[in-house]
């Protein structure tokens, strides 16, 4: 296809959605001039104005039914307060829901990805909020809104206790946000007993894939998450990582030693689980001191090293008390 024909595709397809959009708000409006806002949080029912994770005000349903999750956090934090989204984007290295939520999350129809939403989809999907996570394209923002009211869930330090109290402003569940919040609080003191004096231990969350070990430093989910039960971190994850993971080379694979070791993929089944075979297999891997112990726990990464959110959450603890409460 010559750059000519490529352009006009573009073109076109750029047409048909801002045409989609401009049907989406003019809808509901007949004959009168309309009010698209109206449109967008369900005419004239109750509405209430949250603050999202940016400061921006945004007027939504007071109790919103059709919800879009355009991250793993988002889609975490709604089912854990009993909605279950219309539209969820893939998780990171998943083709849908990540494998954690995967039952929960069942029949919802893919609207994204990890990249972005496809705005077509949602639109289609006729929602009367969006949660858009740490969404911070402002273009794309502006077409989610052009759909219905959005909201940026995820703050610049990712926390996901904050992400599921404004969440659940949004959807109406203040009352679930703080009740789930609260037994969070009361399992991790629970926890923390049972663990005794290894709760005064070394603790690390690694990752591996086809671009190989990788592992979790500060300011991510299930580092604020370890940092609650009071475990200690081994060298370079006691500082702020850069990006999501930071990625080792097998000769520095020994800075994943700790006193308990917590290591698998994003998926548990194809190449990145097979890949993973072949890491157990290396010399360097078989003389770590956790291998050694035998304090290895093999790990749901799409649960332990994503995005996370309280559902998560509680679900690693579980994991933790399973592989460290005799």
């Amino acid at each position: 296809m010559s750059t000519h024909s490529q352009s006009r595709v573009r073109l076109t397809a750029a047409a048909a959605v801002t045409t989609a959009l401009a049907l989406a708000l003019t809808a509901c409006g007949g004959d009168k001039s309309g009010d698209s806002d109206k449109a967008k949080t369900g005419g004239d029912a109750p509405k209430v104005t949250v603050t999202d994770a940016t400061g921006t005000k945004v007027e939504v349903p007071a109790k919103p039914s059709k919800v879009v999750a355009l991250s793993e956090m988002d889609l975490d934090s709604s089912l854990a307060l009993g909605v279950k989204p219309i539209g969820l984007t893939a998780g990171r290295g998943q083709k849908g829901a990540p494998e954690y939520l995967a039952d929960r999350a069942k029949d919802i129809p893919v609207v994204g990805a990890v990249t972005g939403p496809d705005i077509e989809k949602v639109l289609r999907a006729k929602p009367q909020v969006i949660l858009a996570g740490q969404l911070a394209d402002q273009k794309v923002l502006d077409q989610l809104r052009a759909i219905a009211p959005t909201v940026v869930t995820i703050g610049k330090d990712k926390d996901w206790k904050k992400a599921l109290d404004l969440t659940g402003q949004v959807l109406g569940k203040k009352n679930e946000a703080k009740s789930f919040l609260d037994g969070y609080d009361a399992k991790v003191a629970d926890l923390k007993k049972k663990l005794g004096d290894k709760a005064g231990a070394t603790v690390s969350v690694a990752r591996y894939s086809a671009k190989g070990t990788a592992v979790m430093q500060q300011g991510v989910f299930i580092s604020d998450l370890l940092k609650d039960l009071g475990f200690k971190r081994p060298g370079i994850q006691n500082d702020r990582g850069q990006g999501h993971s930071t990625p080792l080379s097998d000769e520095d694979i020994k800075q994943i030693d700790a006193d308990w070791l917590f290591i698998g993929t994003l998926a548990s089944r194809g190449k990145d689980a097979d890949l993973f075979s072949e890491l157990k297999s290396k010399p360097a891997y078989q003389q770590l001191g956790a291998v050694k112990d035998k304090h290895v726990t093999e790990i749901d990464g799409s649960k332990w090293t994503s995005l996370g959110g309280g559902l998560a959450a509680m679900s690693v603890l579980d994991d933790i008390q399973k592989a460290m409460v005799k």
